[in-house]
């Protein structure tokens, strides 16, 4: 049974890692470029995206191998975009597939991380993320988020996708804290738990409802909103 924030005690931790596609950034927030482009079917083709987009990583980090290399968040993006498109039966043009890529570099903050962050402090607060230096970096300073963030990390440097233990390994390297001292935010909750079977104080931001995957163990935590975060958790 996963402890919600009303029922929790609250969670002793030294640091917080969030994740940031669907927890800071509103990866949905390209549903007003493709509508414009696909009146009608902007939900449908943001939705079948980002589903694709985490597949291909969830699929490129098994079939790795010598023969197999590992293709980046940026090019994955790409490659679910194309397959959204024509699983939908969408006639896109090269001018349109760029636009729609772009608008993945300028995704929506949500109003709850720009309210919460700032008063996390003076925890430390890092980005742990599929994606690329260059998609997150310059989203994180124009949209703020920069300024409450002490390092944002990629797995590119584990060389593969969450939820391998080797990216959750990025943040106890960087942070030099024991894995339950780390609480890991993610509003994913496959990544919740990939975070919790690695040892992580797991922190899940369910804020659609949904149920919880049963795949493996359950987050210490779950909240409906990044408001509840400061509430939850404190130094130790």
């Amino acid at each position: 049974m996963v402890m919600t924030a009303s029922s929790a005690n609250r969670l002793s931790v030294d640091a917080l890692v969030f994740d940031a596609y669907g927890t800071l950034f509103d990866v949905h927030s390209v549903e007003t470029t493709a509508e414009s482009f696909f009146p009608g079917r902007g939900t449908d083709l943001s939705r079948v995206w980002r589903a694709k987009q985490l597949e291909y990583t969830w699929l490129q980090s098994l079939m790795q191998s010598a023969s197999q290399g590992r293709e980046d968040f940026a090019a994955l993006t790409a490659h679910a975009l194309d397959y959204a498109c024509a699983a939908l039966r969408l006639a896109s043009t090269a001018q349109i597939r760029h636009r729609l890529l772009d608008a993945y570099l300028d995704l929506a903050p949500f109003p709850d991380a720009l309210a919460t962050l700032p008063g996390l402090a003076p925890l430390p607060r890092i980005i742990l993320s599929n994606g690329t230096r260059e998609m997150l970096e310059p989203l994180a300073a124009a949209t703020g988020v920069a300024q409450h963030m002490d390092a944002i990390i990629s797995v590119e440097a584990a060389g593969t996708y969450k939820p391998s233990p080797r990216v959750y390994q990025l943040a106890v390297d960087h942070l030099q804290l024991l894995p339950l001292r780390i609480g890991f935010v993610s509003s994913n909750a496959w990544d919740a738990i990939g975070a919790k079977a690695f040892g992580l104080t797991s922190i899940w931001v369910n804020r659609t409802g949904v149920p919880i995957d049963r795949h493996g163990p359950a987050p210490d935590a779950m909240i409906e909103s990044l408001i509840e975060l400061p509430a939850l958790v404190r130094e130790a």
